[in-house]
């Protein structure tokens, strides 16, 4: 007999300090990596690579492949992929950026450390990215991280289903600055680095 599922209510107690950092990808971590892309969990919202691509991206120097960990154990819990770090316009895209928990916050720490990443380390001017229109949760998340969409790529890349639409958004070194400023870039609570 299924048995119906309960939903108990958030719990008001602080939450602990859960620790997280970005390391380069590794060969070895690849299995890890597509295991990651072919879950039918991330499967609607990111277009995967072959495993060449993925080797390619660790090599390449304009490519930065992250693997994200986090918690006690600094675990595997994604990874995040940023092109362009020898642009002359110094323009950054955030090709990909997959979580193996959601709803965590992971993803907003995550994004963070890549901002910090892009901005500070690699001087960028702009840092960009494209979502699939129908990824409002993801389209929620980059606006409120200060990401201003820019257009919409109308049915750029083929899907299950027909095409899907892809919405560009992107923040700049100047607006980097001044979340700062206001201290809107701090680890969110609950995420240590």
């Amino acid at each position: 007999m299924p048995v119906a599922p309960s939903f108990a209510a958030p719990s008001t107690a602080p939450l602990a300090p859960v620790r997280m950092r970005l390391r380069p990808t590794m060969q070895s971590d690849l299995g890890y990596v597509l295991s990651l892309e072919q879950d039918p969990a991330n499967l609607p919202f990111i277009t995967p690579w072959e495993r060449t691509q993925h080797e390619a991206a660790i090599r390449f120097p304009d490519f930065r492949h992250f693997i994200i960990e986090a918690g006690p154990g600094l675990d595997a819990a994604g990874f995040a992929i940023v092109i362009g770090c020898r642009n002359q316009q110094r323009s950054l895209e955030l090709k990909r950026m997959v979580l193996q928990a959601k709803g965590q916050g992971l993803g907003r720490a995550a994004l963070r450390m890549v901002k910090k990443i892009a901005f500070d380390d690699l001087h960028a001017h702009r840092l960009w990215l494209d979502v699939k229109g129908h990824n409002t949760r993801a389209q929620a998340l980059y606006a409120s991280e200060g990401f201003v969409q820019e257009g919409v790529l109308r049915e750029a890349v083929k899907a299950a289903s027909g095409f899907d639409s892809l919405v560009l958004m992107a923040m700049l070194e100047h607006e980097f600055a001044q979340r700062r400023a206001n201290a809107l870039e701090a680890m969110p609570y609950g995420v240590a680095a």
